[in-house]
């Protein structure tokens, strides 16, 4: 830093959000600062070590196509690596990695550092500093001021944070890290409203403790996989995942110590992640279920620590230990570390604009846990977005708001922004409207142009896109002209497949559509030169191809909603006939264009109708000199 104070963009805190948004902001030649209270916490992993998964997979695909780095990073330190959802529907299926949670920290920390216009520092902000309603720069607990024109909080579930383990609480970062306490008033004096949640985690118990010859055991799968479009795809061999279950004991200890629960004596009360609960709230809320099952995953190459997936507990340590002995295999488990909760601050997204800039301080972006998250993978695109931003906006560029038909960042930010949260919020393949056109596989032909325009994407990471879009598209071409003869050879093969013989030449494509044909299988009749990868996209893309162009056809049809801007000084409690619970909620929410307003929770379509035509009045008074001037 050479006694330099003065930067374009302050990044607060260095989890994943933080470090993808200094990424972005730093390879879009900003002069970037990250200020982290501890560096050797860096992209810490302080719950599962886990990346990828249903929605979540999707996430960091999509982050990869626009060029930040989480991916990469998980590519580096992968240890074990599993699809999920291959009985379903290709639209749903993604991959899962475990990480070696170090490597994962370290390959972030090692890219910053060789970033350039990239600064990393040690030290807790205490206080943001604004003028005249803009921020102008934070100030560090040791009385160091930095000033920058753009400051992005990415302070994850540090805010006040309060750890709870049975009935004993603290202030306290997650695992143990020091909190950040003085955050959460000074985001308050500059007119955001904050809200508390909570997220839980799970006791750490020993690798050797655990009777591994008795549990099932999930390996990798045996094909060679990797998130990032670009890594080396690879076996990962040597590590399992290893399934055991609760029982009826299990419950029962539980249950017998409901006085010094935190959550049964409502010492604890905040809000936990629906879609990820703790094993007390699973055993209180559905005492009908007399089993949950439990998996045991590994956290590092060298560590000894495993990971009780699905176990996260906030009761106190001795019950955590009688309840893990009762599980099949871990009857002699030694705990290293107790689960606990944490209850921290977080800000209503409400409040931010669709490309997360808040609506009370210019040049105040929010991205991560802050905003109501659960979940590396939605901190980490929340980032990313936040840095291209505000490095857009330092450049006096329209900002990057990407559709729900575009992205699941899309239908991540706009859930955010347009409806809040009132709980941790998570990506779920059921929040996307738009999945089958938005898969796991294609995330680099949707993407990967945007992230090129915004400088991310390199010539030979572009050049790699465009031969695979040109590939495909020919082959597309060459299989709809090329026709299956009808003989026996063919009809023999399939039937082998379940398939219905021929009574007539079929266009390749055709054949292609049948469930039960594979691309391979394909290739062995028609030919190709397509490469197998390419080929398994190409089939995804045949095999959708109706329910896409209806998909399609859908967009097209509500295109027009999201390009019809409302003016920003439109006032709702003008509307005539507008409800009062639609006033109320639009004027707090601001949405951009009238799609956006049409997902506000409380807003009907005569409520939409009635913003319409104010909108259209307000369009011809402007054109006359005497209305709004347009958003």
């Amino acid at each position: 830093m050479d006694g330099n104070n003065d930067y374009e963009i302050i990044v607060i805190g260095g989890g994943h959000s933080g470090c993808e948004a200094a990424l972005a902001a730093a390879r879009m030649g900003c002069c970037t600062l990250l200020l982290n209270h501890n560096i050797d916490n860096t992209a810490l992993m302080p719950c599962n070590p886990a990346i990828g998964g249903p929605a979540k997979g999707n996430l960091v695909r999509e982050l990869d196509a626009l060029g930040g780095e989480q991916a990469r990073a998980t590519d580096f330190a992968t240890i074990h690596l599993r699809w999920l959802n291959t009985s379903k529907g290709f639209a749903v299926r993604t991959l899962r990695a475990q990480c070696d949670l170090k490597d994962y920290a370290a390959h972030y920390m090692r890219v910053m550092e060789e970033v350039p216009n990239l600064f990393v520092y040690q030290a807790m902000v205490v206080d943001i500093v604004t003028d005249s309603g803009a921020v102008v720069g934070v100030v560090t607990r040791l009385g160091e001021k930095f000033s920058a024109r753009r400051v992005i909080v990415a302070s994850g579930t540090y805010m006040s944070g309060l750890v709870h383990i049975g009935l004993a609480n603290f202030s306290s970062g997650p695992l143990g890290q020091v909190p950040a306490t003085n955050i959460s008033a000074s985001l308050r004096r500059a007119g955001l409203t904050l809200g508390r949640f909570r997220t839980d985690t799970t006791p750490r118990i020993c690798r050797h403790s655990v009777d591994w010859d008795s549990l099932t055991l999930q390996p990798s799968d045996p094909t060679p996989e990797a998130f990032s479009h670009w890594s080396e795809k690879k076996i990962h061999s040597g590590y399992y995942c290893g399934l055991t279950r609760t029982s009826a004991k299990t419950h029962d200890i539980l249950k017998a110590s409901l006085g010094r629960s935190p959550l049964a004596t409502h010492v604890m009360e905040t809000v936990g992640p629906r879609y990820c609960p703790s094993i007390d709230d699973k055993i209180l809320k559905f005492p009908d279920k007399d089993s949950h099952p439990i998996f045991l995953e590994p956290v590092g190459r060298s560590s000894r620590e495993i990971y009780m997936q699905n176990f996260s507990t906030t009761s106190a340590p001795d019950v955590q230990r009688e309840m893990i002995r009762t599980l099949p295999g871990c009857e002699r488990a030694l705990m290293i570390r107790p689960g606990y909760g944490i209850e921290y601050d977080y800000v209503d997204p409400t409040q931010l604009e669709p490309w997360l800039e808040t609506r009370a301080v210019k040049g105040l972006f929010c991205s991560g846990q802050i905003c109501g998250t659960s979940g590396y993978e939605e901190a980490a695109v929340q980032g990313l977005m936040a840095g291209i931003n505000a490095a857009l906006s330092l450049k006096g560029l329209e900002p990057l708001v990407l559709g729900r038909d575009q992205a699941y960042i899309g239908v991540l930010i706009d859930d955010l922004t347009t409806r809040g949260t009132d709980e941790p919020y998570r990506m779920l393949p059921s929040r996307c409207e738009h999945r089958l056109t938005m898969r796991h596989d294609n995330a680099d032909l949707r993407l990967c142009g945007i992230g090129r325009r915004l400088g991310l994407i390199g010539d030979e990471k572009w050049s790699a896109v465009e031969a695979a879009r040109r590939a495909i598209d020919s082959e597309r071409e060459r299989l709809s002209a090329v026709k299956i003869p009808v003989c026996e050879g063919t009809n023999s093969l399939l039937r082998e497949r379940g398939s219905s013989p021929l009574f007539e030449p079929m266009i390749a494509a055709e054949l292609l559509q049948r469930p039960e044909i594979s691309w391979s299988f394909l290739a062995k009749l028609a030919g190709s030169a397509l490469s197998p990868d390419l080929g398994a996209r190409l089939e995804i893309d045949v095999k959708y191809s109706g329910y896409v162009e209806r998909e399609n056809r859908r967009v097209r049809r509500l295109s027009s909603m999201e390009r019809l801007k409302i003016p920003m000084e439109l006032e709702y409690g003008s509307v005539c006939g507008l409800s009062a619970e639609a006033t109320e909620k639009l004027a707090r929410v601001r949405p951009r264009t009238l799609g956006q307003a049409s997902r506000v929770p409380g807003v009907n379509n005569v409520d939409l109708q009635l913003v319409q035509v104010a909108i259209e009045r307000a369009r011809r008074l402007d054109e006359a000199g005497a209305g709004f001037v347009d958003a």
